[in-house]
This record gives structure tokens, sequence and C-alpha cells, in this order.
């Protein structure tokens, strides 16, 4: 089969395309003819040589955690009828809070049969493939967040993938929504998914902006998917006695670094490692995404698609921060 390796450490030019022997499926695994893969932010880090303490790959390997495609062969102690089916979920080796995201940029990977949804009708194979990671996220999030009608709910990394999603999801529940990102691009896409009022973080007075678009009520909710000194802004804009959010770190590391100052105000602030410990039905998360996509109850935001053996460009793409929404490899 054909398959995208990460040859070495290094930038998007260590990607190359491969001939690898075909997965044979464990008991309780699968193989799915792979259709589409997600890209990640994380994918770029890991390719780059960052968090080998947490997730320990050695190159060569095949990046990627998320696909979508049909069941082409199932190991023991799976159901044959799932041979044909459209399935979306983790490659076997990846997991939400948990494992190592790879396997996936090839031609087909292996998924452990439990953790896999199918996919409904009405649903294209790229866009459940953008829900494998965001549309659970979003969900989990969204539910830990407890947005109400009313409230002002920052939304950092506004332009991304989950952040789109979240956008929709707060306009949903009557919340007021800021959205932040960087660009004219991203912001205008925000504005079309309805945030309320949009924020360039390039400007220096950007956090003093979102809370005047709250009308002096504050921001209750903040959403936080940029960290780094974007999210620490983030967390000290978050009204006293609100909820702080922080999951990504698309700014280089996760915001939050001022805590107990912000906890000292009365903001409870919840992290990654807070998420991934509580006991969260995170598969009822994925199936609930797919169903609003089935419904056509949210937009799907897939930015852009690159054929498998362009795997260098979508790195690059997603590097750059010129990238919306979720990035998609095809097959």
């Amino acid at each position: 089969m054909k398959a995208v390796q990460a040859t070495d450490f290094g930038g998007p030019e260590v990607l190359a395309a491969r001939e690898l022997p075909d997965p044979e499926p464990a008991a309780g695994e699968v193989v799915v003819g792979v259709e589409a893969a997600d890209v990640m932010f994380l994918d770029t880090r890991l390719r780059a040589g960052w968090g080998r303490d947490f997730f320990p790959v050695e190159p060569p390997y095949v990046p990627g955690g998320g696909i979508s495609g049909t069941v082409r062969a199932v190991g023991p102690e799976v159901d044959p009828a799932l041979i044909g089916r459209r399935v979306v979920g983790a490659t076997a080796a990846s997991g939400l809070f948990g494992g190592v995201p790879t396997g996936g940029y090839a031609e087909r990977a292996l998924a452990r049969a439990e953790s896999l949804h199918l996919v409904p009708d009405g649903v294209s194979t790229e866009q459940a493939c953008a829900l494998v990671h965001d549309g659970r996220t979003a969900i989990t999030l969204f539910d830990r967040a407890g947005v109400r009608a009313g409230d002002h709910v920052l939304i950092t990394a506004a332009g991304g993938g989950l952040g789109t999603l979240l956008i929709q999801l707060a306009r949903r529940a009557g919340a007021t929504v800021v959205a932040a990102a960087r660009g004219q691009r991203k912001l205008e896409l925000a504005r079309e998914l309805g945030a309320d009022a949009t924020v360039d973080y390039s400007a220096p007075d950007w956090t003093e902006r979102a809370r005047a678009a709250t009308g002096g009520a504050g921001l209750r909710v903040v959403l936080d998917g940029a960290g780094g000194a974007l999210g620490d802004a983030a967390l000290a804009a978050t009204a006293e006695g609100g909820l702080f959010l922080g999951y990504g770190s698309a700014a280089g590391s996760f915001g939050g670094s001022d805590a107990e100052a912000a906890k000292a105000r009365g903001v409870e602030v919840v992290g990654l490692l807070d998420l991934r410990s509580a006991q969260l039905d995170r598969h009822g998360a994925g199936e609930r995404a797919l169903a609003l996509t089935a419904a056509g109850q949210w937009e799907v935001v897939i930015g852009q698609v690159f054929p498998l053996a362009e795997a260098e460009r979508a790195h690059a793409a997603i590097e750059s921060r010129a990238t919306v929404g979720r990035t998609l490899l095809t097959v």
C-alpha cells in the first residue's frame, strides 16, 4: 500500500511517500480502506521532534491519528458484517487522551472496532473525518463549559476546526460569542458562522476589545484553543466567577500559567489534564457530532484538502498559520 512516512525529525520535507506492507488486523481490530485522513497541528509538532516524552514516536513512522473510509477486513472477535461499511474513528495506535496519533496517512489503516462510528447517511466521508477529533472534543468541551443563554463567551483560535464548531454550539445555546483569531479571513469566517463580535489578537489591546464587546458584562466563559501568551491574556480577561477552559496549544504551549491569581478572582480554571481525568462519554460525544452534521444543524468547515502524496504541503500550510477549519488528506 501507499503511505506517507516521517523519515526523520525535521521540517515538512521529511514526509515522504513509501510503499509499505498492508496492515493485518489483530483481535478486535479492523482494516479501514482510508478515504480521508485528518491532519492535526499535533502531527506537525511530533514530526518536528516535539513531545517525545508524551508521544514516543521514532522515525520512520506513519503520522495521522484520525481516518474515515470503508472497512476492508476484520480481525478475530469482530463481526464480519462490518466489512463494506463506511466508518470513522481513531487509528488503533491513537486515542483522544492517550496513545500515539500514528498510522493514518496511508491507503489502509488499523482501527479498533469498538472505537469506530458508522458514518450516517447524509454525511460525507470528508465531513466525518473532520469530526474525528474536533467533533467529539467540541461536544465534550461545550458540555463541560455549561454555556447558558445570555452568557458572553470568548473563543480563541476561532478560525480552526474546533473553534468553528464551538462558535456554532455557543450561538445555538443563546450565548453572545466573541471570536478571536488572527487575520481577516478567519474573522470573516467566524462572523459567517454566527459570532457576534470578532477581535484580531495581533492587536495589542485585543483583550480590552473582547471585554468591550460584552457591553460591560464580562466574559463568563473563555474557551481557549490558542494557548501560550494568548491563552494567558484570555485567562486574565475572564470575568470574576467565570470559567476558563484551556484545551489548545496552537501558540506553542497551553495557556493558564497564572491560574492561582485567576482562582483568587473566583475563576474556575480547567485544563486539558482535568478533562483527561474526567469520566466523559467521548464515544457518545462523537455520535452526537455526527448526528448534528447529518441533521444539518452545524457546518463542518474543511478549509484545505490535499492528496495523500502531498502531506508535506498540508503540514507546511498548517505551520504557516494560513489554514482555516480542518485540513485533510484524501486517498
